[in-house]
This record gives C-alpha cells, sequence and structure tokens, in this order.
C-alpha cells in the first residue's frame, strides 16, 4: 500500500517544472483533497527545449496508471505508485511525473 496523492502532493516534471494539482474531489481527504486521474495538473516552469533550440515545455499530465482499489467520487484515486505522463502543448510526452513528496495519513492499492 502506497500514499495517496492530494493537492499538496509535491510533483515535478522530468526537466524540474513544477506540477499544481486541482481537483473536483470535495469530499474525500488526508489533510487535503484527494486527487483522481480525471482531476486537471499543470506544470509551469519547465525548462526543456528541443535540440533545434526551440522551447517545447511540459504543460499538463495524463495518468496511466491509478490506484485499483481505492475511488472517490466515482473516479480511482492517484498514489506513489501512480504513472503520469507529462504532457507539451502538442501532447507529445516527454517524461513521467517525478513524485517528490506526499502526505501519509492515507494509503491503498
Amino acid at each position: 500500500m502506497s500514499s495517496l496523492l492530494t493537492t499538496s502532493s509535491v510533483l515535478m516534471c522530468p526537466h524540474g517544472g513544477s506540477v499544481t494539482a486541482t481537483s473536483s474531489n470535495t469530499r474525500a481527504k488526508a489533510g487535503d483533497f484527494l486527487v483522481r486521474p480525471s482531476d486537471t495538473f499543470m506544470i509551469a516552469g519547465c525548462p526543456f527545449t528541443l535540440p533545434s533550440g526551440n522551447p517545447h515545455p511540459c504543460m499538463t499530465v495524463q495518468w496511466v496508471k491509478s490506484a485499483v482499489r481505492c475511488k472517490a467520487g466515482g473516479d480511482f484515486m492517484l498514489s506513489q505508485d501512480s504513472t503520469g505522463l507529462c504532457l507539451a502543448a502538442d501532447q507529445a510526452p516527454q517524461g513521467t511525473v517525478l513524485i517528490q513528496s506526499t502526505q501519509t495519513r492515507a494509503s491503498g492499492q
């Protein structure tokens, strides 16, 4: 069982950009609101550039693996074991989300 992610979990893109989670979940909490793959994850401050020198920063996160037994509001929740892809504005995958820290009150699979 791994810790569940909340809106205050510290997430980053592989290039050092900061991920901000905005959840539509208004009920399930573990300190702050628990997040789900259907929530909005925006990335700011990604410095990634293409070999040509053109900026190509990570912009959003698309989750491809979530918890499989824990739900909130009809959707599966995210945990430290979840996998999210950082996407550029053109939807090109640029690496996976780095989960730096999260709460330790609630865990799930």
